[in-house]
């Protein structure tokens, strides 16, 4: 008897611990009214001893850089135990159609909507790093692989061979030295996919070769929901705006990434973001640290 309540007892947080983990794995949010563009809500974590900000990203499931950004006055390695750190896990959408799959470079997410309800999952990725952007593009999935073989281009080998006198092997098949995880989508017919990764390291920061890396969790997601021919579309929007029930002026900004602005100017100071700031100078007063500092959480404009 007792050892079936002890069994019992074992089962019970077994599940619980499975019910709270798979809750972490995927953000997903509803998105109301079509004119609404603000989901999620402001999440705060308590430090406990071992929290740093790798384990703390995988554990809510959001960026590396968005994590950091949004807590700047904290070390990522030697947090201080009851601080208080933001989890930035609200957002405003960005300006586009919702439908597919939409990844905004600048805060480095991936958003799906999903077909037939009025839901969107939220993902953080990686992306190519400064001189290996990867590229502006609207196109479909064009291909879905599992245990995808790595066959590094002639570039990746020749920067390798530049940087280490040695060239990498010619592929590396499925298992746990593959650098695409388990699972990639291709986009369209390119060389460009999202895929997995066979390190932790690099999910919500600038560190691929221009290929879209992803959690093992949130891959596998997607490749099990997202079907073939789904439309993808790769934007560049570090600035997002929008009026909030009519009255609400919000506005989150990001870091821009400066090789993708080389031909348009300061992206931060646009003619649509003017506009909407208005002249109103405690409205400039209010944005101008964030301008100078980036930190991609929302704020409220406030008189």
């Amino acid at each position: 008897m007792i050892k079936n309540k002890r069994l019992t007892s074992i089962s019970l947080s077994l599940f619980i611990l499975l019910l709270f983990n798979k809750a972490l794995m995927a953000n997903t949010y509803d998105l109301g009214d079509v004119n609404k563009r603000l989901i999620g809500e402001p999440k705060m974590h308590t430090v406990v001893k071992g929290d740093y900000f790798q384990q703390l990203a995988e554990q809510y499931n959001v960026g590396f850089l968005a994590l950091l950004a949004a807590n700047p006055k904290h070390d990522p390695f030697l947090l201080k135990i009851g601080s208080q750190l933001v989890i930035p896990n609200e957002m405003l959408l960005p300006f586009i159609t919702r439908k597919g799959i939409v990844i905004n470079l600048p805060e480095l997410r991936l958003y799906y909507f999903l077909p037939k309800e009025n839901k969107v999952h939220v993902f953080p990725v990686g992306i190519g790093r400064q001189g290996l952007s990867t590229p502006l593009t609207s196109t479909t999935i064009g291909e879905k692989r599992k245990d995808p073989i790595w066959r590094p281009t002639k570039e990746m080998q020749d920067r390798h061979f530049a940087q280490y006198g040695k060239y990498l092997a010619k592929e590396v098949p499925a298992g746990p030295n593959n650098p695409f995880g388990k699972y990639a989508l291709r986009l369209g017919t390119s060389e460009y996919l999202i895929h997995g990764s066979n390190k932790r390291f690099g999910i919500g920061m600038r560190a691929s070769s221009g290929c879209i890396r992803m959690y093992d969790d949130d891959i596998k997601w997607l490749f099990d929901n997202v079907p073939l021919e789904t439309k993808v579309r790769v934007i560049n929007q570090p600035v997002k705006m929008s009026y909030e029930n009519g009255e609400k002026q919000l506005i989150e900004i990001h870091q821009p990434l400066s090789e993708l602005e080389v031909s348009k100017g300061n992206v931060i100071l646009t003619q649509a973001m003017q506009r909407f700031v208005g002249t109103k100078r405690e409205y400039w007063q209010q944005l101008l640290p964030v301008i100078e500092k980036p930190h991609g959480l929302v704020v409220e404009l406030i008189k």
